[in-house]
């Protein structure tokens, strides 16, 4: 397969055209077609002559991401199904911030992009591993992805009746303002091409997201969080925890055993010092695993060791697996021992739990569904 033209940095552009004999001016008319106008195909890049159309025809793939199904929830968070070139599946979750002070809809929105075609490191409560790793994402596969539901939206935005007030032009279609990448797969087990994405996404060329717009998660590659400390880019760095002990890390993460909390937090703390940005703990509330309050002092712990803030989620179930969700008394008494032990604290309301919320559960049910397999 050609590799695909969303892969390349503008310096690769630059090179390629160089070789080519075509004049400079071309690659930003070919950038703008592919991150401004989010081109689907060749042909319609107008002002590139027929000859450096075909070129770029034999040299390179122009894929897109196919939408195979897609769940929208009263809280207007919606899920994506994509179908890659192979016929894999992967999903992308599209995430508003909470409403105004007057009810306006937000115009703040923020993507959660996979970077795998499931998940090696087996987390016990997650969907994104049950039926194993397939693929890592190649980088177009990552970059793809905020493409694609900016497409999306510019599709719903021209279906608005024009003279709807509240309805923007089809040209101001850009909706994501801010990246996670803590979808299906462990980013840092990716780590090339997630950079190499990130560098395309970040440039004012590319997709123009801001460095410190992006947060990159990680179940605990403590190797890899010291090599992302030494990127010249501030992008973000949350750590997926859910346990402040070896104990029930050990329990439900299987990465702890290679990565123990000790070596997890040293990493951590060497990049924080050379970033000198707050790391946010991901910690998910599942009922009787981790929600106690005798866990909250050694989180409150870990959290001033490295100037860290905390993210507090309650566990979206996933089906045919033990674990529930924790009762809202629970959540709220576990935020409030964290806040007074002097953390700074938030705990996720609802968002998306009318839809498979969980992260992989839509892709698992719908690749059981394709094969008539039985579902979880």
């Amino acid at each position: 397969m050609l590799p695909d033209v969303k892969s390349l940095t503008r310096e690769e552009l630059d090179a390629q055209f160089k070789a080519w004999g075509e004049p400079g001016f071309r690659v930003p008319q070919l950038l703008d077609w592919l991150y401004a106008r989010r081109a689907k195909s060749w042909d319609g890049m107008s002002n590139l002559s027929k000859v450096l159309r075909e070129k770029l025809r034999t040299g390179f793939s122009l894929q897109t991401l196919e939408l195979a199904r897609k769940q929208g929830a009263q809280d207007t968070t919606q899920k994506f199904l994509w179908k890659l070139a192979d016929g894999q599946f992967i999903e992308s979750v599209l995430i508003p911030a909470n409403p105004a002070l007057y009810g306006e809809a937000s115009d703040r929105h923020t993507l959660c992009i996979s970077t795998q075609v499931g998940c090696a490191y087996g987390c016990k409560f997650c969907a994104s591993g049950l039926d194993g790793w397939k693929r890592n994402l190649e980088v177009n596969e990552i970059v793809e992805q905020i493409l694609a539901v900016e497409r999306w939206h510019a599709g719903e935005l021209s279906r608005l009746p024009a003279e709807t007030a509240a309805a923007p032009a089809a040209a101001d279609s850009r909706i994501v303002n801010n990246l996670v990448v803590m979808g299906m797969g462990e980013p840092l087990a990716n780590y090339d091409n997630l950079i190499k994405a990130l560098k395309i996404i970040n440039a004012p060329w590319g997709a123009g997201i801001g460095a410190r717009k992006i947060t990159i998660s990680t179940s605990g590659l403590a190797p890899q969080i010291r090599r992302l400390a030494n990127e010249p880019f501030q992008f973000r760095l949350a750590i997926s925890l859910h346990g402040a002990t070896d104990e029930v890390r050990n329990r439900i993460m299987p990465v702890n055993k290679k990565y123990p909390l000790s070596e997890l937090i040293a990493a951590c703390d060497d990049y924080q010092k050379l970033k000198g940005r707050m790391i946010t703990l991901e910690y998910i509330l599942i009922a009787g695993i981790n929600d106690t309050l005798a866990q909250t002092r050694p989180l409150a712990a870990l959290a001033r060791q490295l100037y860290a803030k905390v993210n507090l989620i309650p566990y979206n179930p996933v089906e045919g697996l033990p674990w529930h969700r924790p009762s809202e008394e629970v959540c709220e008494g576990f935020l409030a021992a964290l806040e007074k032990l002097n953390v700074i604290a938030t705990l996720r309301r609802e968002k998306g739990t009318d839809i498979d919320a969980a992260c992989g559960q839509l892709r698992l049910k719908t690749e059981r569904e394709l094969s008539g397999s039985p579902q979880l």
